[in-house]
């Protein structure tokens, strides 16, 4: 496990994340981005964008990919990797991250449209069976049977891991790929459609009326909802709120971007990440 650290990490490389990014490093801070392999998906998958001043008539793989281009050029260091758990430190932060333990002096949240719940009472059952990090909650597990919803091939290595600590591993994939997993975990087939349980987890029924018996669900690959990764923050609407230097009601925590609500277009994304770049890096200096 290593452990660094950081004046400002960021959440996301979107166009929010790599504008506070860039605007932190100009500021002489060091700055790391944690994010998918495949930034901001809804903007990479845009054919067509008019709206954003001085680049007409791109797509927004086009768009991305300058962004990208900036953010390698001013060196920005970009990981593709997720939060898992963020704990306060009385004044700075406490990143888990796979195996790495990142110490932040401040944060910027830009991970875009917040997770919303995909299966019905998924937050009555939050921390009561059901969670979103199983390496995390591994321990609580032990010798018993869980069911893991993975809806990318990250899900794996936390399966695996599971597999070494649990009786019993069950792996249901929501992507193409094959997955490729400890002989011990068995693979299901098919689409999650409700939580089986009254006061704890105790199962799964699937689409085809099929019911995985177990004692823990574990949702992997969909973004964290931001109130879960850093307790205490306050959502409404199910997004971040914000004041105009993007300061959350958390010392330390920014947000930027889509997760602050709409209306989710890139100038607004953009224009946010530069505030929170900048407020974060002053906060970081008086740290």
């Amino acid at each position: 496990m290593q452990q660094e650290t950081y004046d400002l990490v960021i959440l996301g490389c979107g166009p929010a994340g790599l504008s506070a990014a860039i605007n932190a490093i100009i500021r002489n801070k060091k700055v790391l981005v944690l994010g998918d392999e495949v930034c901001s998906p809804p903007l990479h998958k845009a054919q067509k964008i008019d709206n954003y001043l001085g680049l007409p008539d791109m797509s927004g793989a086009e768009i991305l990919e300058r962004f990208m281009q900036h953010a390698l050029r001013m060196k920005v260091e970009i990981r593709p990797a997720r939060a898992e758990m963020i704990n306060d430190m009385d004044g700075s932060f406490s990143i888990l991250s796979g195996d790495d333990v990142i110490e932040a002096r401040s944060i910027v949240i830009a991970t875009g449209i917040p997770y919303k719940p995909t299966l019905p009472r998924e937050n009555e059952f939050l921390g009561k069976g059901l969670g979103y990090c199983a390496t995390c909650d591994g321990p609580l597990y032990r010798d018993r049977d869980v069911l893991i919803i993975s809806h990318s091939e990250e899900g794996e290595g936390e399966a695996d891991f599971m597999a070494g600590i649990c009786r019993k591993v069950y792996y249901l994939p929501l992507y193409r790929q094959e997955p490729n997993l400890d002989q011990r975990v068995e693979v299901l087939s098919g689409k999650p459609m409700e939580i089986i349980g009254n006061d704890f987890v105790e199962g799964c029924k699937l689409k085809d009326g099929q019911i995985i018996n177990v004692e823990g669900i574990f949702v992997l690959g969909g973004e964290t909802a931001p109130d879960r990764l850093i307790p205490g923050l306050i959502l409404e609407d199910n997004h971040i709120v914000v004041n105009r230097q993007q300061e959350t009601n958390l010392p330390g925590v920014f947000a930027a971007g889509d997760c602050t609500g709409a209306p989710y277009q890139v100038a607004k994304s953009v224009g946010e990440g530069q505030v929170a770049g900048l407020n974060a890096a002053r906060y970081a200096s008086r740290r």
